[in-house]
């Protein structure tokens, strides 16, 4: 398994913000420490802006380069925020390159992404890592490319990117009503929304997990980036669902059999049980 990260990615904060360094630097602790899982460490790829610019309009770099306010409640503008989110995308495009090599790779590392529409920051998130390295792999070959969402909050940005993109196929299942408001109901011709209401049953989120699963294998892409977050988790305070961390193996031993290389990167996930979470759906993948 190769784990992409960048230890300055926990050198901007904010307290009692949910999105908190100790979401990587715990897991890095817990994967280094850990014996069941061979990991190799590797770095973010350097990214031009020409890539980010196929996801993001040119008025939105400037916003995020300059940070002069806070975007949202939510999404504050840290100082050098455009770097770190340049880093993040750099990581998607690495564990992308490696997939399409027939390796497997999680990109470890904040801030997440997939609420970053073309010309704003929310939710956490500033640039979309996942829908930058999804247009990437187009550009750099890939005749079709999907993305499945298995945070618990809507990928909204990653669906307004994506939804006016060729080849391009995107499922999302999470909670709803949960933040953003949006994903009640399929969008364009390629833009897949399974919603699912708070407190459902794990057997019953299985199922729609597999469902969207199959939604996006039946087209066959040549690869699959996923919006890995573990906000679902039973003891997640953000949302109200009930997956525990034999569900995430569950997850990543699903998509492995599917037989279709796939990268994943971390959205989200803020219990103080990401490490082991992360853990159990890397195993899941690797099959183990």
């Amino acid at each position: 398994m190769k784990v992409i990260t960048d230890e300055r990615c926990t050198a901007y904060a904010l307290p009692g913000h949910p999105e908190r360094p100790a979401r990587i630097s715990k897991t890095v602790e817990k994967l280094r420490s850990q014996k069941e899982l061979s990991v190799t460490w590797l770095e973010p790829v350097p990214v031009e802006d020409a890539a980010i610019l196929r996801a993001h309009t040119p008025e939105h770099l400037a916003k995020l380069k300059a940070a002069a306010a806070d975007f949202d409640g939510d999404t504050p503008a840290y100082k050098d925020i455009f770097g770190h989110a340049r880093r993040s995308a750099g990581a998607a495009i690495h564990a992308m390159r490696l997939a399409r090599k027939g390796e497997l790779a999680f990109s470890l590392i904040r801030p997440p992404g997939h609420h970053a529409t073309r010309d704003q920051a929310m939710g956490f998130c500033f640039l979309n890592s996942i829908a930058i390295a999804a247009l990437e792999a187009r550009a750099s070959g890939a005749s079709k490319v999907a993305v499945y969402d298995f945070d618990v909050h809507h990928g909204n940005g990653t669906e307004a990117i994506l939804v006016t993109e060729a080849q391009t196929l995107f499922a999302s299942i999470h909670q709803s009503p949960c933040y953003p408001g949006t994903g009640r109901r399929d969008v364009g011709e390629n833009c897949f929304n399974f919603p699912v209401s708070p407190m459902t049953s794990r057997d019953e989120y299985r199922k729609v997990l597999t469902k969207a699963m199959e939604r996006l294998a039946k087209e066959k892409p040549d690869v699959i980036g996923v919006s890995a977050g573990f906000d679902a988790y039973a003891r997640d305070p953000l949302a109200q669902e009930t997956l525990e961390a034999e569900d995430f193996h569950w997850i990543g031993e699903f998509l492995r059999k599917l037989g279709i290389p796939v990268f994943s990167i971390l959205e989200g996930g803020y219990s103080d049980d990401l490490p082991d979470l992360i853990l159990a759906y890397l195993k899941g993948l690797e099959g183990s």
